[in-house]
């Protein structure tokens, strides 16, 4: 399973890292993963936990206020 976010589907991204050594500023690859938590969230009157990006997270704690 590819970690994503069980609310929005948030999923790693891909990208490059700066180098700031030679002269041609050769680009390396890397991936950006999205910033997943736990949380508890309630469906069908069951309680499950799910990975959730952070931004999701914070969305359903104002909600529930």
């Amino acid at each position: 399973m590819a970690r994503s976010c069980a609310i929005c589907g948030k999923v790693s991204m891909g990208g490059f890292n700066p180098q700031s050594s030679g002269m041609n500023r050769v680009r390396a690859h890397r991936r950006y993963q999205p910033n997943l938590q736990p949380l508890a969230v309630v469906e069908g009157g069951t309680l499950t936990r799910k990975l959730v990006c952070t931004r999701c997270r914070r969305t359903q704690t104002k909600k529930s206020r």
